[in-house]
């Protein structure tokens, strides 16, 4: 027995990258897009009203954007959507916030259709973000009121989870990092449950912005 597929809601003020966008991802035997939204506001509502397992968010659009959108579907009760963030080189001073909102991860608009269904299932399936090098790379650190009480926290780990942090925060599943480090794929599991405590995260994608924002040192492979 197949499951189901995935249930996928399009925000985007564009209506022929929505209707594009639908038209390529309800192509896909696990992907079905269930409702599209032409602003955040209407993205909040539908997100409430409808069974939706990932989000595709624009960040720039009328009425409500997509990052406060992002921020109030993640906050819906129970299990809410996960939000995988539609983007261009022209949005990147906007990712970091998208990520403290709760994003899980940015696929670029002008991407393959190919690989924004994979960003979907690696989204959907919740032990990786999809944060490409073009986007990662302009994730700088900020220093705030919370940078000091985070060094704090990173300081708590110990030198594995350090490392685990750092991979996590490039985007690796725990199947890609316990390759990296030679461990088993039980004891990553092990380590971020420890990480997302020791650092009062959420979910990964807050410890990735946590990791982004103190800069944490590179991963050494190995033990």
């Amino acid at each position: 027995m197949t499951d189901p597929p995935l249930r996928l809601l399009i925000a985007d003020d564009e209506p022929l990258i929505r209707e594009g966008l639908t038209a390529l991802l309800d192509a896909e035997p696990d992907l079905l897009v269930v409702a599209s939204a032409a602003d955040g506001r209407e993205a909040v509502g539908l997100a409430t009203s409808h069974r939706i397992d990932v989000v595709l968010m624009d960040i720039r659009m009328p009425v409500l954007d997509g990052i406060e959108a992002t921020r109030r579907i993640r906050a819906l009760p129970g299990t809410p959507p996960r939000v995988l963030v539609l983007t261009t080189f022209s949005d990147d001073d906007f990712l970091l916030g998208a990520l403290r909102a709760g994003a899980h991860g940015f696929v670029l608009k002008r991407s393959s259709p190919a690989d924004i269904a994979g960003a979907i299932r690696t989204v959907a399936h919740g032990d990786s973000l999809v944060l490409p090098a073009t986007v990662r790379s302009r994730l700088v650190p900020e220093k705030d009121d919370r940078h000091e009480l985070r060094a704090r926290r990173l300081a708590q780990l110990t030198s594995r989870e350090t490392q685990v942090l750092a991979l996590l925060a490039e985007g690796r599943s725990n199947a890609e990092i316990a390759g990296d480090l030679f461990v088993s794929f039980q004891t990553v599991k092990t380590h971020v449950g420890s990480i997302l405590a020791k650092l009062d995260a959420r979910d990964r994608t807050q410890a990735a912005v946590i990791a982004h924002e103190t800069r944490p040192g590179p991963a050494s492979r190995g033990r």
